[in-house]
């Protein structure tokens, strides 16, 4: 029984992992190069990363135009970012000014010869394969590409999800102590009284 119960938490603490990991607010400082819309196909697997029908105005299928803001890292690698709202539903960031957020990337746009540079909030995760991209929900210039972000609101959450699980985790030994071990022991008291019965000794 240990093994499968170690597997089976592991499997879970991966899932959670990467659940908070796709979820939990991510800053990326970069340089704005382009802000456009693309007509792009969602629908399939990559429907589940993009906004549902109750987001505004988007479809939940086939071709839709998505806001993207390209950017460079410090590194000179490129990211690219969707720009959508995530309505009142998940993930909570209550985000509706997808078009004021795209008129300020568009107003951050910089060159390599004259950087400025920018820190992206956002959520999610970028795939080639699949055609997903994280979602921007917020721009803000910063001093430069040395900057650093601390992620004070993911350490608060993160808190506080360790300490409902702890909560969790003593409510469920209470209720094993309280009520699994005391019907276990009198079902099993049960059952040595029928096998007593059945062999003919009372």
């Amino acid at each position: 029984m240990r093994w499968p119960r170690i597997i089976f938490l592991c499997i879970l603490a991966l899932l959670l992992g990467a659940f908070l990991h796709y979820t939990l607010p991510q800053r990326d400082v970069v340089r704005i190069v382009n802000v456009e819309s693309r007509l792009t196909e969602v629908g399939g697997l990559n429907g589940w990363f993009y906004a549902q029908r109750d987001s505004g105005n988007a479809q939940s299928t086939g071709m839709r135009d998505i806001r993207l803001i390209s950017t460079i890292r410090p590194d000179g690698r490129p990211l690219v970012y969707r720009n959508e709202d995530t309505g009142l539903l998940w993930p909570p960031y209550f985000k509706f000014d997808s078009e004021d957020l795209q008129a300020e990337a568009s107003n951050l746009v910089s060159t390599e010869a004259s950087p400025q540079w920018v820190a992206v909030t956002h959520y999610g995760w970028r795939s080639n394969l699949i055609s997903i991209y994280p979602n921007a929900v917020s721009v803000r210039p910063v001093e430069g590409p040395e900057v650093t972000l601390f992620p004070w609101l993911n350490i608060v959450i993160l808190l506080g999800v360790v300490l409902v699980a702890f909560v969790a985790w003593r409510i469920w030994e209470r209720f094993e102590d309280r009520v699994i071990e005391p019907a276990a022991d009198r079902l099993a008291v049960r059952w040595a009284k029928m096998k007593d019965w059945a062999s003919g000794r009372r």
